[in-house]
């Protein structure tokens, strides 16, 4: 079944159950869904690498109005994206812990041959294939960096 399908029918249980703080966010995912498959003109499946970015987009703004939204003690809109945030991750596959990080990008360092922070680029294009969804980019970046960097 496709995140879309998936999807459709969690709205659908949503709308029953009558859970408008489920159905905000699930509406906002499907937006995002349908707006990347008709971008271009054509209506078009989104591959599953595709929907994994649009989630991971969904839940990082998610994450970064909330931060916003705490600095400026605004907690009724930090619960708000929160909630979201927790709705969007269901969809998401597991993250990794940072132990798991480190290892796997051990392994891509050991495979691609990189010797220090001048190979910084080649590591990085594996391990944000290898590791997305899975992990941030931003944790990820400043894992590469440290382990080159030791």
């Amino acid at each position: 079944m496709s995140l879309k399908q998936k999807i459709d029918s969690e709205i659908k249980s949503a709308m029953i159950a009558k859970d408008k703080d489920r159905l905000r966010a699930l509406r906002a995912v499907k937006s995002l869904i349908l707006l990347e498959e008709t971008k271009g003109g054509a209506a078009s499946e989104l591959s599953e690498d595709d929907e994994m970015k649009i989630l991971t987009k969904a839940a990082k703004q998610r994450k970064d109005s909330a931060d916003i939204y705490q600095q400026q003690n605004r907690e009724d809109l930090y619960a708000v994206e929160m909630a979201e945030l927790a709705i969007i991750q269901e969809f998401l596959p597991k993250a990794l812990t940072d132990e798991e990080i480190t290892a796997s990008i051990s392994e891509i360092i050991a495979q691609t041959g990189a010797s220090g922070p001048k190979d910084m680029g080649k590591v990085m294009g594996v391990a944000s294939k290898q590791l997305a969804g899975k992990a941030d980019g931003k944790a990820i970046a400043d894992k590469v960096k440290s382990l080159l960097n030791s």
